[in-house]
């Protein structure tokens, strides 16, 4: 893990370090070099190079006129759900007159921070971030610093520290597994990625574990399995430990995201595994897909699409109206959408 944990260098630190006063260094970030000496100049870029002085960026950005470019963060751009998230961002932005500059950091923390860093070396008036989850100070930091930041599907750890449009995520897994335990599946298993720091992959993960234990009085984190989206072999061995440990019940699956819905899909299919006669199975992220699969896969629909134009809205109206203190936490709702997958086949067929 990166150590976010670094010593603040100041305006006051490269002043001293340079023997000049602030208002020279500041004149020199805003590129004010008259009655500026040659010799000065390079002293004060050299003292800002070895101190690794970055607020500067943030402060150009924010006491110059309005630059009419805000940054977004993508983790995984090539998440569907991410695409549409996207998508509305880049609607909203365009009708407001702001250009938008994407980055994707494939949900690494290092690079999170020096795509954040990149974006930062232009004069932009917002953040948008869909965070890795690993971060969280180091964007607290950028947001003390004065710069407006909207986080989108994914939160900080504490979610009322920073304005955020996300899903019910807890909500509709709950729902969802109560759902399973009424249409008569007497365990239900999570399959999931790695958890991680992903706030929408935990909080599923949490209102699955209540549900387990207020709804069937089991330990959820038995029936946790985790999936490996380059190698569809530790899904395949998760379907065959479940199956064999479990001969006599009615099993459900519920599966964090679209992506992981698709592994699981993909692995019963390769080892024969008859959706209902085998599994039942559901999951968050109503995809395309989901309904031409016989017999149809229910889904938790969001709307990521709202999720970005919501966030787009909300960062415009900070840059335009100034950061609030009392920060704006948005759940978006979502629907099940039932299909026949989660219909069990009798007992006396399930032979």
């Amino acid at each position: 893990m990166v150590d976010n944990k670094r010593a603040k260098i100041t305006i006051d630190d490269v002043a001293e370090k340079a023997k000049v006063s602030k208002t020279t260094i500041s004149r020199y970030i805003n590129g004010k070099y008259e009655y500026m000496s040659e010799t000065t100049r390079e002293t004060i870029q050299k003292v800002i190079e070895e101190l690794g002085y970055r607020p500067s960026n943030i402060a150009r950005s924010l006491k110059s006129q309005k630059s009419g470019a805000v940054g977004c963060v993508i983790a995984d751009i090539t998440s569907p759900f991410s695409s549409y998230i996207v998508k509305g961002i880049n609607d909203v932005c365009k009708k407001n007159g702001y250009q938008v500059l994407f980055v994707n950091t494939d949900n690494n923390q290092q690079s999170e921070i020096e795509s954040i860093q990149s974006l930062m070396d232009n004069k932009l008036d917002g953040l948008i971030v869909n965070a890795t989850g690993y971060n969280d100070e180091y964007l607290m930091e950028i947001q003390e610093e004065g710069m407006p930041i909207v986080m989108a599907d994914r939160c900080l750890k504490n979610k009322y520290l920073m304005d955020s449009v996300t899903t019910q995520n807890y909500t509709s897994t709950y729902e969802c597994i109560k759902f399973l335990q009424k249409q008569g599946y007497t365990k239900v298993a999570f399959f999931t990625q790695e958890l991680g720091e992903i706030s929408s992959r935990y909080e599923r993960h949490n209102a699955y574990i209540d549900a387990m234990a207020k709804l069937y009085s089991l330990d959820g984190n038995r029936y946790t399995y985790l999936v490996d989206t380059d190698d569809l072999s530790v899904c395949t061995k998760g379907l065959r430990k479940l199956k064999e440990e479990n001969p006599e019940d009615e099993i459900g699956i519920f599966t964090v995201n679209g992506v992981t819905l698709m592994d699981v899909l993909t692995a019963m299919n390769k080892e024969g595994f008859a959706i209902g006669k085998d599994f039942g199975i559901c999951g968050f992220d109503d995809w395309g897909w989901a309904s031409l699969i016989p017999p149809g896969i229910t889904t938790i629909t969001q709307d990521s699409y709202a999720t970005g134009v919501m966030a787009a809205q909300l960062l415009i109206k900070r840059i335009e109206k100034g950061i609030s203190k009392k920060k704006k936490f948005i759940e978006l709702p979502t629907q099940l959408v039932v299909r026949g997958s989660t219909t069990p086949y009798p007992r006396e067929n399930n032979e």
